[in-house]
């Protein structure tokens, strides 16, 4: 069988999943989707599109819903895993509680597990065992533009190279190209962190700062990002492609970035409670705050943005206070030597 008409099971119908399985659904290759909530299979079986979660894009003729796990799966299916990290390993132990693994798996999940501050694929490891061919989809995507055939390009990083090129050519069309990747590390930091940074791009412009303060928040979340991925293994290259400073400009600069939207609407005052109430949908980047924060203690890296928007999300600190934090902090080199030592070494 050809790769390209081996079916793919997109687990999980949120807007994410559902997106997904629209492309490799309209670029040829036999697509499942699947969903727990059977009511919520019915309704997207009656009308051919998510009504709850993205409304208006029709299902392809080759998108077929279901409400059974083993039939998603068959005999043959990649499995392509698009559930919120905090549900990840649940999700997971269910596929290998199937009674047979399958025969590979991806997954567009972004962010540490919140417990153990693992990444996804160090998860799928210790459920699936390290032998099984395992991916990761990433990069700067919004589900509403992917469903609506926009131009879009994005990563597959794979360490078995035929399960990364398979994943990309059966999602490449007219309007979206995939690139390749080995870097599993620094794929997957890059998608944790900059959901937390996009917190903090939403608080800055809530607060009225502009666009320098922006800039720099951006540039400078991206040195913290690098810095983590690359003392947890991670390639520097990566984080200047689309899986780091894509993604990381793409959802800190557009509402329709949920973690942004929060941000702003901390920024005006709004509890996180009731931010994430009035957005309606999972905000990753508030996990991901607290999770970010304690690996990179836990490995000593640096990372006084992450450090502050933890602190106002979790510990209820004023926003104002922690970009002056921010600003207060001793002056150093861009690459981040001390002033005593660079004028030393200018002398």
């Amino acid at each position: 069988m050809a790769e390209r008409d081996r079916p793919i099971a997109v687990l999980g119908a949120g807007s994410w999943g559902t997106a997904l399985a629209i492309q490799y659904a309209r670029a040829g290759r036999p697509t499942r989707l699947w969903a727990r909530d059977a009511a919520h299979v019915a309704r997207m079986q009656r009308a051919r599109c998510n009504q709850d979660y993205l409304p208006g894009a029709a299902f392809p003729d080759l998108l077929t819903v279901v409400e059974d796990l083993p039939v998603a799966l068959g005999e043959d299916a990649d499995a392509l895993v698009s559930v919120p990290s905090h549900a990840l390993r649940s999700m997971f132990t269910l596929l290998a509680g199937q009674g047979r693994a399958p025969r590979r798996v991806a997954w567009a999940t972004k962010g540490f597990e919140q417990a153990s501050g693992l990444l996804p694929h160090q998860v799928a490891a210790e459920v699936f065992g390290a032998d099984l061919p395992m991916a990761v989809l990433s990069g700067p995507t919004f589900a509403s533009e992917v469903a609506a055939g926009l131009p879009t390009a994005m990563v597959v990083a794979a360490r078995e190279s035929d399960f990364a090129v398979s994943l990309a050519q059966s999602i490449s069309g007219e309007n979206f190209r995939a690139y390749l990747s080995s870097d599993l590390v620094g794929v997957e930091v890059g998608g944790a962190v900059k959901n937390a940074l996009a917190i903090g791009a939403g608080i800055s412009d809530g607060l009225g700062y502009g666009s320098n303060t922006r800039i720099a928040l951006i540039t400078r979340g991206l040195s913290e990002m690098t810095r983590l991925g690359v003392a947890l293994g991670g390639q520097k290259d990566t984080f200047m492609g689309l899986a780091g400073m894509g993604d990381l400009v793409l959802t800190c600069t557009d509402d329709q970035s949920r973690n942004r939207r929060l941000g702003l609407a901390l920024a005006q005052g709004q509890r996180v409670e009731e931010a994430q109430a009035s957005i309606g949908q999972v905000v990753e980047g508030v996990l991901a705050a607290r999770a970010v924060r304690d690996v990179a203690m836990r490995h000593g890296v640096d990372m006084p943005i992450v450090e502050q928007i933890f602190r106002v999300i979790h510990e209820g600190a004023e926003p104002r206070s922690a970009v002056s934090a921010l600003m207060g902090r001793r002056l150093k080199a861009e690459d981040g030597e001390s002033m005593s030592a660079w004028s030393q070494s200018v002398d």
